[in-house]
């Protein structure tokens, strides 16, 4: 025989399940990471004790702004992040919550992950390479270019890797830093005829950048909307869409001339 239930155990034994099921649905794992600002480096500089950009079969120059390379940092691919988690730093204008797969697109494993971000890296440097001695007219059967930058894949470093190369052998054209002796950041893949590339996670990367000392933002132009979201006070954007346009965006603002285009 049944046992007829009172109402608050009748509603106490149906809430059971429910919160079982919000239980569940707040620690599964879901798929998406986390991402926040990340590391920025100077393309003209060391990196860990090491020239990132050093020349050979040229004379190279002496440099005194900076140009910066900027990252973001997400969560490891293999990381489990909850319902929690997405509710926890997706107001949060210093986190980004991203499709697992706009983030980690080649792989499940990190190994994988790694094998093929570092693939990326060595063709942005050979594209980013080519780029700038196009740029400049020069042979690559002259001049040697080698690129190190340690821990960072991808090829999101492109652009700021050919400006770097082409303020170290030419400058502005004229003698005087291509920065003008600014903190210039900045990020963009590069293609070996100059076209400059968007990336993603740009949003962040403005943050990055001016935490570390950077007043002008070179974004490729598609991700202008993105920048300008979350834009540090003190941050001007540049946008660019070729290596040529960005030289002359840079030389415009050293000189105090010539027209600089605004996102």
């Amino acid at each position: 025989m049944l046992s007829r239930l009172t109402r608050p155990q009748a509603v106490a034994v149906c809430a059971l399940p429910v919160v079982a099921l919000i239980a569940t649905a707040v620690l599964a794992p879901l798929p998406f990471s986390v991402a926040q600002p990340g590391m920025t480096a100077n393309v003209l500089g060391e990196n860990k004790g090491a020239a990132v950009i050093t020349v050979s079969g040229a004379p190279a120059r002496g440099t005194s702004g900076q140009l910066r390379m900027t990252t973001i940092e997400a969560t490891s691919p293999e990381a489990r992040v909850s319902l929690g988690d997405v509710l926890d730093n997706w107001f949060r204008k210093d986190r980004a919550v991203m499709p697992r797969d706009s983030v980690y697109p080649s792989g499940d494993t990190v190994k994988e992950i790694e094998k093929h971000n570092t693939e990326q890296m060595r063709q942005s440097q050979d594209a980013a390479t080519e780029a700038a001695l196009r740029y400049l007219d020069l042979s690559s059967d002259d001049v040697k270019v080698t690129l190190k930058l340690a821990d960072v894949g991808g090829p999101s470093a492109g652009l700021l890797f050919s400006l770097g190369i082409i303020d170290k052998l030419d400058g502005d054209g004229s003698g005087g830093d291509l920065t003008g002796g600014r903190t210039i950041a900045g990020t963009g893949t590069i293609s070996a005829d100059g076209k400059v590339g968007a990336v993603g996670g740009v949003a962040l990367k403005t943050q990055a950048a001016r935490r570390d000392g950077a007043t002008v933002f070179l974004v490729p132009k598609a991700e202008c909307s993105d920048a300008k979201s979350e834009l540090p006070k003190g941050l001007r954007l540049v946008p660019v869409t070729t290596l040529k346009g960005a030289v002359s965006s840079l030389v415009a603002l050293e000189k105090g001339k010539g027209s600089v285009p605004s996102c």
